[in-house]
């Protein structure tokens, strides 16, 4: 049930959104370079990202919704399931392995973050740009599962997954996908 008296009973993003349009606009410009702009990872691998943080979260809203963008750019569903068990056994690549390593630490024990962490990014081969990304992802969707879960969003993808903007899985038709959203909620598009 929505923690907010204004939403509706079965409340979406877009429902908190129409009643605070300020800055939804940047927030969603801003996710759109984050997850869909030129990057080390790909952009599946940073839906990924998205999907993965806001399960150990147990956000289900951003959680459901991530996972259909992430198998839209090639990310097999169950993989996400796995990862949120338990990373170590998840069939994952070795190559990306270290980056959810480092976003499961950064996600429940920030400040114990070291070099040894980055330093297992790199050697599997990724630069300083896709750590970057990985962090920025983990930020963003830990700030987003704390507005959703904050104001009681309940909305369920699964029961209704033609609702969500991505039911064709046309990668192509998702470029600027946020941006568009958050226009549509704000009336500024």
């Amino acid at each position: 049930m929505p923690l907010l008296p204004s939403l509706p009973d079965h409340a979406h993003l877009s429902d908190l959104f129409r009643l605070f349009p300020e800055n939804v606009q940047p927030l969603m410009e801003y996710t759109d370079g984050l997850l869909r702009g030129d990057g080390e990872l790909s952009i599946g691998e940073r839906e990924l990202i998205a999907t993965f943080v806001s399960g150990l979260n147990a956000c289900a809203f951003c959680h459901d919704s991530h996972k259909v963008y992430a198998e839209t750019f090639g990310i097999d569903g169950a993989l996400i399931d796995a990862l949120v068990a338990d990373v170590e056994s998840a069939p994952v690549s070795e190559k990306l392995r270290p980056i959810l390593r480092y976003v499961k630490k950064l996600n429940t024990l920030p400040s114990r973050m070291v070099q040894a962490d980055a330093n297992a990014v790199f050697a599997a081969g990724w630069g300083e740009k896709a750590l970057y990304e990985a962090v920025c992802i983990s930020g963003l969707f830990n700030m987003m599962n704390r507005m959703i879960e904050g104001t009681g969003i309940n909305f369920d993808y699964n029961a209704h997954p033609e609702a969500h903007p991505a039911q064709d899985r046309d990668p192509e038709k998702q470029a600027n996908s946020y941006g568009r959203f958050g226009g549509r909620v704000t009336g500024q598009r």
